[in-house]
C-alpha cells in the first residue's frame, strides 16, 4: 500500500517480516523522500472462548519462528487494492485489512468480526522503530513513550519527527520491552545484514462484536487522522476511477494493473535545481524563468519503484504513458511533464532524485529524450496547445544542447549527425549498473536505443515547431533528422540481421555486436530508419534469443558473457543486472513491434498474457522489476515496478483498440 507522497506500508501474507522494507508505517518525511520506518509490525492476538491465540509470525536469529498465526489463515484477497485477511479462529471468523490514507503519513488496520458465537477480544501489540528505511535498527534506542488510555506518542530524539499510535475503541496499557534479533530472510539472500532490534511500546486491546469494526492508526501527522471508514470509501472510489475508462473487454489482471498505476504516482515539493542555473538555447544567452515551468510549490512525480527507488527521470518519462496518459489522466500527465522541464538544466532532465533530498543527478543519456515520446504521446491523446506553447521553447533549448554538446559527452557527432554519449567512469543509459567504481555496462560511444530516441526526439520537435510556426527551427529539427537517418544505417549489422548495440565503441571505430534488447526501441519508436524488411528482423532477433514470458532478456543466453541468475551478494546481483536478466518492461515495446510487423495485434497482445499470473506471483497485485534469465524466470530486484506496470498496461491497451477497430 502506497499513501501518495512514496511512504508506503507493505510485509507478507503470513506476518512475518521478511525484508528490512517491509513495515506498517514507512513515512516519507520529506515528500517524496527521507522515508523512514516507524512501525514495522503490528502483532495481533486474540482470546475466544477462554483460549488465547496469537495470530502473530515472527522469524528470530538461528531459525526459530515465534507465533504461527498463518495456521489460522482462511483466505487471503486483495480487494479493490487493499489487502484482506480471514483468519478463523474455532468457530469465529476475524477480517484484517491495512491501508494508508492518501496525502498522509498515516496506516490503518481494521478489524471487523464476520463470526462468532460468544465475545471475542483482540490485543494488538505494535513493534517500533525510527531508522531510515534502507538500514536496520541494532541496540536500544532511546525512544520516549507519552501515553494515555487511548493512544501512545513515541518520539525518538530531540527534533525527530513524532508518531503516534491509536484505536478506535478499547484502551492502551504501557509496558515498554524490547524484543532482540528478528531475522530478515530476504536481506541474508542478499548477501546484506539480516537482523533487527524492536521496541515494543505497550499493547491496545478492544472487544469485537459483529459488524462494529475497530481501527488501529498510526500516523506521523500533525492533524487527528481521518476516520478509517471515510478512508476506505475515498480508496474505493479511487479504485473505480482507475478502472472506469479501461475498456468492457478488459480481463480482471489489467482491472488490477490499473489500480496498482496509482502506487507509483506521487507528490514532490518544488526543489529545484540552484537559483543560478540557467536553460541553455540556441544563442546560449538567454535564461527562461523557472516560474513559467514551476507554478505549483508541490507538484506530481512517479516513483520509479518500491522498495528502494525514488523518482527516476527515465523511468518517469517511460512510464508516464501507461500510468497517465492511457487511463485518460491527462491533468495529471501534464503536471508530471510541467514538474520536470522545470529540473531541465543545460538541456538535460535528472536522471534520479537522492532519497536523502541531495541535489538531483544529472547522469543520464535517455531520460531527457524519452520525456519527448512522453509529451507526444499525451498530444496524440489529448489536445493541448497551451502545453506546446508552454513547452516548446525548453524542448528546442534541449536539442540545440544535444546538437552542441553537454555534461558527460552527449553531443552530435557531425561526420554521421548520431548522438554520442559517455566518459570512463559512467553509465548514462538504462542498462546503468555500477558497484563502487566499477561500471558494468559503460556503452560509452553511439548506443542504438539513445540513437533511436535522438530520431523520435527531432521528429516530434520538428513536428511541434510547425505547429507553432517556428520556421527556422523546424528546418534546423529536420536537418538533423534527415542526417541521423542516414548515419543510423551504420548500426545495422549485416551478418546476423540485426543491430549493433554500440558503434564506435569508447570514441573509437569498434562495434558491440552483442545481442540486446536495446535494438527492439528502433521498431517500436514511430520514426523508424530501418526498412520493414530490417525491422522484421529485428524482432525475430529479439524473439529468438531475448525473449521470455515475463520480459526480454537484458542479454542473449549464446554470449558468453551471460549470466542467468540474479543472486549473489550486492556486486553479483550488479554484474548480473544487465547481463541476461529479464526486464518485464520490455515486453511493451516487444508486442508494439511485433504488431508493427507482422499486423496481428490478437498475437502480439498474446506476450503478455503470463503477466496475468505473475500478478500474483511476487508482490501480490503488481509487477517485479526484473527477473531470472534462466527458467523459471524467478522475480527479483524491485518488487513493485513503475514501467514494469506503465508498459505492459499501455500495450495491451493499445492492442486492444488495434483489435476493436478489426
Amino acid at each position: 500500500m502506497t499513501n501518495g507522497l512514496g511512504g508506503f506500508a507493505c510485509g507478507t501474507v503470513a506476518g512475518a517480516n521478511t525484508r528490512r522494507y517491509h513495515g506498517f508505517l514507512v513515512a516519507s518525511l520529506s515528500p517524496p523522500v527521507e522515508r523512514t520506518l516507524l512501525v514495522a509490525k503490528i502483532e495481533p492476538s486474540v482470546q475466544y472462548r477462554g483460549v488465547e491465540t496469537d495470530l502473530s509470525s515472527n522469524e528470530f536469529a538461528g531459525g526459530a519462528i515465534t507465533g504461527q498465526g498463518f495456521v489460522h489463515l482462511e483466505s487471503f484477497a486483495v480487494r479493490d487494492g487493499i489487502p484482506t485477511w480471514h483468519y478463523a479462529i474455532a468457530d469465529a471468523l476475524l477480517e484484517m485489512r491495512i491501508f494508508m490514507a492518501p496525502g498522509a503519513n498515516t496506516t490503518y488496520l481494521r478489524l471487523e468480526l464476520l463470526r462468532a458465537t460468544q465475545p471475542l477480544r483482540v490485543s494488538l501489540k505494535p513493534l517500533v522503530a525510527y531508522r531510515d528505511y534502507h538500514s536496520h535498527n541494532r541496540g536500544a534506542q532511546p525512544l520516549q513513550l507519552d501515553s494515555d488510555t487511548e493512544q501512545c506518542r513515541v518520539q525518538a530524539f530531540a527534533g525527530a519527527r513524532p508518531y503516534r499510535l491509536s484505536i478506535s475503541q478499547g484502551q492502551f496499557s504501557a509496558a515498554p520491552e524490547w524484543y532482540w534479533n528478528f531475522w530478515h530472510r530476504m536481506e541474508a539472500e542478499r548477501g546484506l545484514d539480516a537482523l533487527e532490534d524492536l521496541w515494543a511500546p505497550g499493547t491496545f486491546a478492544a472487544d469485537l462484536s459483529p459488524g462494529l469494526p475497530v481501527y488501529l492508526v498510526a500516523t506521523a501527522e500533525t492533524a487527528a487522522p481521518a476516520p478509517g471508514a471515510d478512508i476506505l470509501d475515498v480508496l474505493k472510489a479511487a479504485s473505480q476511477r482507475l478502472t472506469a475508462p479501461l475498456p468492457r473487454t478488459s480481463p480482471a489482471w489489467i482491472r488490477g494493473l490499473a489500480q496498482a498505476s496509482d502506487q507509483f504516482i506521487v507528490r514532490r515539493g518544488a526543489t529545484s535545481p540552484s537559483a543560478g542555473s540557467r536553460f541553455a538555447t540556441a544563442a546560449g544567452a538567454a535564461t527562461i524563468p523557472r516560474a513559467a515551468v514551476m507554478r505549483d510549490s508541490v507538484s506530481s512525480s512517479i516513483i520509479a519503484g518500491y522498495p528502494w527507488f525514488t523518482d527516476w527521470g527515465r523511468d518517469t518519462m517511460i512510464s508516464l504513458p501507461g500510468l497517465a496518459t492511457a487511463l485518460g489522466r491527462y491533468d495529471l500527465a501534464a503536471g508530471i511533464l510541467r514538474t520536470y522541464v522545470g529540473f531541465v538544466d543545460r538541456g538535460m532532465l535528472p536522471n534520479c532524485f537522492p532519497d536523502g533530498g541531495e541535489a538531483p543527478q544529472y547522469n543520464t543519456a535517455d531520460a531527457t529524450l524519452w520525456m519527448f515520446q512522453a509529451l507526444d504521446d499525451y498530444l496524440q491523446a489529448k489536445r493541448d496547445p497551451a502545453l506546446v506553447r508552454e513547452l516548446f521553447p525548453i524542448l528546442m533549448a534541449i536539442i540545440h544542447a544535444h546538437a552542441d554538446g553537454t555534461r558527460y559527452g552527449i553531443r552530435v557527432d557531425p561526420a554521421d549527425g548520431l548522438l554520442c554519449a559517455g566518459e570512463p567512469g559512467t553509465q548514462l543509459t538504462w542498462m546503468d549498473a555500477k558497484h563502487g567504481d566499477e561500471v558494468f555496462t559503460p556503452r560509452i560511444g553511439k548506443p542504438v536505443e539513445i540513437n533511436a530516441l535522438w530520431l523520435n526526439a527531432l521528429e516530434v520537435a520538428a513536428r511541434l515547431a510547425s505547429k507553432v510556426r517556428q520556421t527556422d527551427e523546424q528546418r534546423f529539427c529536420q536537418s538533423l533528422l534527415t542526417r541521423a537517418c542516414s548515419g543510423f544505417s551504420r548500426f545495422w549489422n549485416s551478418d546476423r540481421r540485426c543491430l549493433y548495440d554500440v558503434i564506435d565503441v569508447d570514441g573509437g571505430s569498434a562495434v558491440d555486436a552483442r545481442t540486446r534488447p536495446n535494438q527492439i526501441l528502433a521498431v517500436s519508436l514511430p520514426c523508424s530508419a530501418l526498412s520493414p524488411e530490417q525491422m522484421r528482423d529485428v524482432v525475430d532477433c529479439c524473439g529468438r534469443e531475448l525473449l521470455t514470458s515475463h520480459g526480454l532478456r537484458s542479454l542473449s543466453p549464446q554470449d558468453t558473457g551471460y549470466i542467468g541468475r540474479y543472486m549473489g551478494d550486492a556486486r553479483q546481483r550488479d554484474a548480473a543486472y544487465h547481463m541476461g536478466s529479464v526486464w518485464g518492461w520490455l515486453l511493451g515495446p516487444f508486442t508494439r513491434a511485433h504488431y508493427r510487423v507482422y499486423g496481428d495485434a490478437r498475437l502480439a497482445q498474446s506476450f503478455l498474457d503470463p503477466m496475468a499470473q505473475h500478478l500474483n506471483g511476487a508482490c501480490l497485485g503488481t509487477l517485479s522489476e526484473i527477473f531470472d534469465g534462466d527458467a523459471p524466470h524467478n522475480a527479483s530486484g524491485c518488487f513493485a515496478q513503475a514501467w514494469s506496470v506503465a508498459e505492459i498496461l499501455r500495450s495491451w491497451l493499445y492492442l486492444e483498440r488495434k483489435i476493436s477497430k478489426n
